[in-house]
C-alpha cells in the first residue's frame, strides 16, 4: 500500500514548478503501479502548448475554468470542475486558464519525474532512471 499526503509533496523534489503550472507527482514509474498520478494546479493567466507525443494523459478537473484546443482542428473545449478528457490521439493542444485550475492527472507509461517539457510541448519518454539524476525545473 502507498499512502502520500500533498503537504508531504509540496515543496520537495516531486513538486515540480513550471512558469505556467506545477506538478505534484503522487505516484511515478518507480512505484511500479503502471501509471503516474499528478495533482496539477494551472496558474491564473496562462497558456501552455502541450504535446505528449509519448504519452495518454487522462485529465479531470476538480477546480477552476479554462479551456483545451485542439492545434488541428482548432476544436476548443471549456473546461471546469467535473470536466474530464483524454488524448487518445496524442493531440498537439493549448491549455488555458484565466482565474487558475486545479486538475488531476494520470500518465501511461507512467513519468520517472525527471520529464520536463521540450520547445514542443513533449515529455520526452525516458527508458532508464538511470540517465538523467537531475531534478526538473
Amino acid at each position: 500500500m502507498i499512502v502520500r499526503q500533498l503537504e508531504e509533496i509540496v515543496g520537495t523534489e516531486s513538486d515540480v514548478q513550471a512558469p505556467t503550472f506545477a506538478s505534484r507527482r503522487f505516484l511515478l514509474r518507480r512505484d511500479g503501479v503502471g501509471f503516474s498520478f499528478h495533482d496539477t494546479p494551472i496558474h491564473a493567466g496562462t497558456e501552455t502548448l502541450i504535446w505528449y507525443a509519448n504519452h495518454v494523459e487522462a485529465v479531470y478537473c476538480i477546480s477552476g475554468e479554462g479551456e483545451i484546443e485542439l492545434i488541428d482542428p482548432g476544436k476548443t473545449h471549456k473546461i471546469g470542475p467535473g470536466f474530464f478528457y483524454t488524448l487518445t490521439g496524442h493531440e498537439r493542444h493549448l491549455l488555458r486558464s484565466e482565474k487558475g485550475m486545479r486538475m488531476i492527472c494520470v500518465f501511461n507509461p507512467p513519468l520517472t519525474g525527471q520529464e520536463v517539457h521540450d520547445k514542443d510541448g513533449v515529455y520526452p519518454l525516458i527508458e532508464d532512471e538511470e540517465e538523467s539524476s537531475e531534478v526538473p525545473a
